[in-house]
């Protein structure tokens, strides 16, 4: 790991825990408001997996917290103005949206413009490695495509967390996850990336904070404003953090960390679109519908997901790492996987034996109703 300064240090945690506390006080109030405007979730049968209306708009309290602490102890650089401004636009346009409910249009249409806003900052993607070694070098500069490349980018992160916010606690465990994977490989990378470091620890003390309201029973929902505003930081501080350094794998580190809503939102998209519905048809078909049908809980099919991505994260964490600290984190990610695998088979083989008698129970019934009827 890159040697910080004693400051730096400081500067990161005090971040983090900031962010924590200002989120963590502010949810209950935001929840109180969202009430107030009826930025409430109603249930529906076909999605839904509450059964009663909770107050959605919970962004606004990790925005908060993300916020202050991001002013507080961030250096205020051309690119990180860039992420605010554009960070307000989709929280403030998510907020809306999680009381009068938006056209997807409209808000595609937003974070095309948030997007925007980034690269104009300064914020765009200039190389990708050449995993096929096309060339001699290890890296490809992109030149006039760094630009759509980058809006690309920016806008599918910033869907795919709130694509697989179907879940108590999922997209704020997993964002939580990827900004401290993304902490520490740009801590490991370069000492000049402290304030990206900063702003990460932002983002993860925010979502920390909140997630205790927000894990099953869920007392409030991150809501648009929540899910669209985290998917557009990580896709931001990315940029700067993990594509600007360590050319030899700055697709791939972004891409870990980021793995499974980025995973879910190409596989929804792509499922969508083949069955000649807009890629922005809300659907049933995410993992985490997936899961529940094996028969896991919710709280269950958020664990196994957690641990995917932290497995995963662990993943980025080693390709950037050296030393004894690479193979005790190479072990960790095979126990993890090795326990997953365990949870899962075990409890679908459970689930698919215990339900085996009752599979017959509804032939029975139907036979006893088709002789009523005779």
């Amino acid at each position: 790991m890159v040697d910080y300064s004693t400051a730096a240090w400081i500067k990161i945690i005090l971040a983090l825990v900031i962010a924590f506390a200002i989120s963590f006080i502010a949810t209950p109030l935001v929840k109180n408001f969202a009430v107030k405007v009826g930025a409430i979730d109603i249930p529906d049968k076909k999605r839904h997996i509450h059964s009663h209306p909770i107050p959605r708009m919970g962004g606004l309290a990790i925005f908060t917290g993300f916020l202050i602490s991001v002013l507080l102890f961030a250096n205020i650089t051309t690119q990180v103005r860039g992420i605010l401004v554009g960070a307000i636009l989709i929280a403030v346009v998510g907020a809306i949206d999680d009381v009068l409910n938006l056209n997807a249009w409209l808000k595609f249409g937003v974070q095309i413009l948030a997007a925007v806003i980034a690269v104009l900052s300064g914020i765009i993607i200039n190389v990708v490695t050449n995993p096929l070694h096309i060339t001699s070098s290890q890296a490809i500069t992109i030149g006039i495509l760094s630009v759509p490349v980058t809006i690309l980018w920016i806008v599918g992160c910033t869907n795919s967390v709130n694509l697989i916010d179907g879940l108590d606690g999922l997209a704020c465990g997993v964002s939580a996850i990827a900004s401290l994977t993304m902490l520490v490989v740009s801590m490991l990378v370069s000492d000049s990336n402290s304030n990206v470091a900063t702003i990460l620890a932002a983002l993860c003390g925010a979502c920390l904070g909140f997630i205790p309201y927000n894990l099953n029973p869920a007392k409030i929902f991150m809501g648009d404003t929540g899910a669209l505003l985290l998917g557009y930081i990580l896709a931001t501080a990315s940029v700067i953090g993990m594509f600007k350094f360590y050319a030899i794998v700055t697709f791939i580190l972004p891409v870990l960390a980021l793995a499974v809503p980025l995973s879910d939102t190409i596989c929804a998209f792509t499922r969508r679109i083949l069955h000649g519905q807009s890629p922005f048809h809300a659907d049933r078909s995410h993992f985490h519908h997936k899961l529940l049908d094996m028969g896991l809980n919710q709280k269950q099919a958020v664990a196994v997901l957690y641990a995917i991505s932290a497995i995963l994260g662990l993943a980025a964490v080693l390709i950037t790492s050296k030393g004894p600290a690479r193979n005790i984190l190479a072990a960790i990610a095979f126990a993890i996987a090795v326990c997953i695998w365990w949870f899962v088979f075990r409890h679908n083989k459970n689930i698919h034996l215990h339900h085996e008698p009752a599979a017959q129970a509804p032939a029975a019934e139907e036979t006893e109703e088709k002789n009523e009827e005779n």
